[in-house]
C-alpha cells in the first residue's frame, strides 16, 4: 500500500492500542487477537527516536502519521508527541503549511489554522449522537456537523469525510439536507473480528476479497454513492480494481490517486519540497497551547 499512495515513511506516536477504539478499526482487529492491543494505555513513541527520523528524510519525503493508532488520543495532551513530531518538522524547514491537510472528529477547533492552511475534513460515520456513541468514543457527530457548516459559511476548504460508510448507519436524506459541498467516501472493510463487535451490518453482502479483508462490489458501491447528493465526490478505496473505476469516472481530480485517503500530488505538479505528513485522527477535543496545527490529513 505504501508504494501504491507514495508515502516512503510510517511514523506512529502512539501504538499497540487507540483510546477511541471503534468498532469497525482494522487496526484493532489485526492486534488484539495477538495480545497487542491496550485501548486505555496506548505504547508513546520515543519522541528523539522520531526526531532522528525525521532528521534523515530527504526533502520531498512524504510521511504517514498514525497508520494504526490515532495520533491524537486524549494521551496527546499529556504527553504531546504528535504536536512535537510536527512542529520538529516544521523548525527543520521540511514541513509547509501549504502541503497540510486537516481532518478530525473534533469540532470548533480549525479556525485557529487559518485559511490557508489546507483542506479539513471531519470525519462522521453515522448522524445520530447515541447510536454513534455504541461503537466510537468521539465527539458526538452533531457537533461535528455545525463545525463543517461554520467552517463552509467561513469560507474554509472542509468537507464531511464519510469514514467508513454504512448504509444502515447513514441517514442519507437528512446527511443530503445539510448544505455540505465535499464529501470523501471510505467503505468498511470487514474482517472476522470486526464482524464480532460490529453490530446491526449486513455483512453477507461484502463478498469481495482483498487485502485479508472482505469488501462490498463495485456495484453495491455505486449505489450507495449514488444516494449521497452532495455537490462534489471523492470515493478513498482499497480495492484495486474498484479503485481505477472511482479514479477515472467519479473522483473531481483525475492527475490525483486516492487509496484509502491518502490523495498524492501528481509529478506534473509543482513538486513538494518540504515533508508531507498524512495524519489520520477521531480526536474529540484536543487543542494544544491554543494552537492547533495537528489535524493535518491528506486530501482524498
Amino acid at each position: 500500500k505504501a508504494n501504491k499512495c507514495k508515502y516512503n515513511t510510517r511514523l506512529d506516536t502512539y501504538g499497540c492500542g487507540c483510546q477511541h477504539n471503534c468498532n469497525y478499526c482494522y487496526a484493532r482487529s489485526l492486534l488484539h487477537f495477538r495480545g497487542l492491543w491496550d485501548a486505555a494505555h496506548p505504547r508513546v513513541a520515543d519522541i528523539e527516536k522520531v526526531r532522528r527520523k525525521i532528521r534523515s528524510l530527504p526533502s520531498g519525503s512524504i510521511i504517514r502519521l498514525g497508520g494504526m493508532t490515532d495520533v491524537f488520543s486524549p494521551d496527546e495532551l499529556q504527553y504531546h508527541t504528535t504536536y512535537q513530531t510536527i512542529q520538529d518538522g516544521i523548525y527543520q524547514g521540511k514541513l509547509s503549511h501549504r502541503h497540510e491537510v486537516c481532518t478530525s472528529r473534533c469540532p470548533g477547533v480549525f479556525r485557529d489554522l487559518g485559511q490557508g492552511t489546507g483542506p479539513i475534513q471531519i470525519t462522521v460515520t453515522c448522524l445520530d449522537d447515541a447510536q454513534t456513541a455504541q461503537f466510537e468514543k468521539a465527539s458526538p457527530p452533531s457537533q461535528r456537523i455545525r463545525a463543517i457548516q461554520a467552517l463552509q459559511a467561513e469560507g474554509y476548504d472542509v468537507a464531511i469525510r464519510l469514514s467508513p460508510i454504512i448504509e444502515e448507519y447513514m441517514d442519507f436524506d437528512k446527511l443530503n439536507d445539510l448544505g455540505i459541498e465535499r464529501c470523501v467516501v471510505e467503505f468498511l472493510r470487514v474482517n472476522s473480528w470486526i464482524k464480532q463487535w460490529f453490530r446491526g451490518v449486513d455483512f453477507s453482502k461484502y463478498t469481495v476479497r482483498q487485502g485479508g479483508y472482505h469488501h462490498l462490489p463495485l456495484k453495491e458501491k455505486q449505489r450507495i454513492v449514488e444516494k449521497i447528493h452532495i455537490p462534489q465526490k471523492t470515493i478513498c478505496e482499497d480495492v484495486t480494481e474498484h479503485y481505477q473505476f472511482w479514479r477515472d469516472f467519479v473522483n473531481p481530480n483525475k492527475e490525483i490517486a486516492v487509496i484509502s485517503g491518502k490523495r498524492i500530488i501528481d509529478s506534473s505538479n509543482t513538486p513538494i519540497r518540504r515533508l508531507f505528513f498524512l495524519l489520520f485522527s477521531k480526536n474529540a477535543g484536543l487543542t494544544l497551547n491554543g494552537v492547533f496545527p495537528q489535524f493535518l490529513f491528506n486530501n482524498a
